[in-house]
């Protein structure tokens, strides 16, 4: 980015604060100093979308002009950084760089290829399924596709000569295709699928409907499962691969795994770890009253304890870090703006504009604007931060059962990335990979789009309802 760029980003993100502060008319009950909290917190959102800085340093200056503009005082403004949400995903961080320095990650895909891998279609459904177990406790979409399932695919296509050019369509094209699709999909299965999905949970708790991992863990499971196992089934009648057969990729796995040998000690000591923090999250709340971040917590000291983890990788994990600063700090200013009563006022004024309307027609609308909203996002918290709390306020107004609401803008949000190259982390590694024409990538995009939405809307919402959700 040059210097002239970086200025008039900066120019925008001003504009924004300035806009309204002074350019919109105040409610009578918001207090000034609320006003100008929603001016550094659309500010900053801004900010996390143009990045004129790095997104790190964007928050820490929201967080720096909260205190001198909004009326937070230090300990409050700074107080997100303790919140137990912001902990459980640097837990979690730690935890998948144990994952993938002892090589276990890399495993349990390996695993999957081996057992399933036979054809294209089995190759998709084992990397993507090796992204749900993943996903169980690793937040960051980005360290498990990217680090973990990619080079894994990348390998599969160098095997059968399949590189972008002519003879990408032969597997490399579908394989992109599909799994990018499919962890858009395992992302929105877990509480622990994306950064921004407990502050999702954060929000829905505020709001009177508490989420935790194992609820939202249920919620996903059934829809999930249906719709990761149609999307490779779509993509491959959208980008038909060339060769129906793939007995090498198996074989490939198991030579593989043979190199990798018997489960290293480390391995062994991160498994108990993995399936006992798992455990735990599931059957906190009926089986005990331990917190998941405390059982985070636990995990991670038990690794570095016994030396699975180094302090010197935690201390070296740059994207953990990153990931705390900006995390912790905009935690907190969506939390404020929330109880300054801004959101509500929002919900009220949309209300009365659709008073004669029902819950119903607005919650369709509403889901899809902010669903399709993503074409203009390249951040799922980005947009979760703008357009959750105040879609939760306007339906809550309106009388629609608040747990459909909370769980459905919590989800969705997650696969509305798989509409664009950029949506989310793990896209531009895909794509960049050259195996996909932006029309083609487009073009499925949308169809996986409407897949997603009418499996998730039927399947799911019938399964919410079982759950009494709503």
């Amino acid at each position: 980015m040059t210097p002239k760029q970086r200025a008039w980003r900066l120019a925008v993100v001003v504009a924004v604060y300035c806009a309204v502060v002074y350019g919109l008319a105040k409610p009578e009950n918001i207090k000034p100093e609320s006003w100008r909290l929603l001016g550094v917190f659309l500010a900053t959102v801004t900010g996390l979308i143009l990045e004129p800085l790095p997104g790190a340093v964007v928050v820490l200056i929201g967080v720096t002009m909260s205190t001198l503009l909004a009326g937070l005082t230090p300990v409050n403004a700074l107080s997100g950084y303790a919140d137990p949400a912001v902990w459980l995903v640097t837990c979690a961080f730690m935890i998948s760089r144990a994952l993938i320095n002892t090589g276990l990650a890399r495993r349990i895909a390996l695993v999957f290829v081996r057992m399933f891998g036979k054809s294209p279609l089995g190759i998709s459904y084992s990397l993507a399924f090796s992204d749900v177990a993943l996903a169980t406790v690793i937040p960051s979409n980005g360290a498990r596709s990217g680090g973990v399932v990619l080079p894994i695919l990348e390998q599969i296509c160098e095997l059968y000569g399949s590189r972008p050019g002519p003879t990408a369509a032969m597997l490399g094209t579908f394989l992109i295709a599909s799994v990018y699709q499919s962890i858009c999909i395992s992302t929105a299965m877990f509480l622990t699928g994306q950064a921004s999905n407990p502050i999702a949970a954060g929000f829905a708790t505020q709001a009177g409907v508490p989420i935790t991992w194992a609820s939202w863990f249920v919620a996903g499971s059934v829809p999930g499962l249906a719709a990761i196992l149609l999307a490779p089934l779509l993509v491959s009648k959208i980008l038909r691969p060339g060769l129906t057969r793939t007995p090498e990729a198996a074989e490939m796995a198991r030579s593989e795994l043979s190199k990798m040998g018997s489960l290293s000690q480390a391995e062994c000591i991160l498994a108990v770890v993995f399936i006992g923090v798992c455990f735990g999250w599931m059957t906190n709340g009926w089986l005990h009253k331990v917190e998941i971040t405390v059982t985070a917590l636990i995990g991670c000291t038990v690794l570095l304890l016994t030396g699975v983890l180094k302090w010197e990788d935690v201390k070296s994990e740059k994207a953990l870090w990153d990931l705390f600063i900006w995390y912790g700090g905009m935690v907190k200013l969506g939390k404020s703006l929330n109880e300054s009563g801004v959101t509500q006022s929002f919900a009220k004024w949309v209300g009365d504009i659709f008073h004669d309307s029902g819950w119903v027609l607005i919650f369709v609308v509403a889901l899809l604007i902010y669903f399709y909203a993503h074409y203009m996002f390249a951040s799922i918290t980005a947009h979760v931060l703008a357009m959750y709390p105040p879609f939760l306020a306007v339906l809550a107004v309106k009388g629609a059962p608040i747990g459909l609401v909370a769980y459905s803008f919590a989800i969705f949000v997650n696969f509305s990335a798989g509409l664009t190259t950029y949506g989310t982390t793990p896209s531009p590694m895909y794509y960049g990979k050259g195996f996909v024409s932006m029309q083609e990538w487009y073009k499925v995009g949308v169809l996986v789009s409407l897949l997603n939405l009418a499996v998730w809307s039927t399947v799911g919402f019938a399964w919410w309802k079982i759950l009494g959700i709503w």
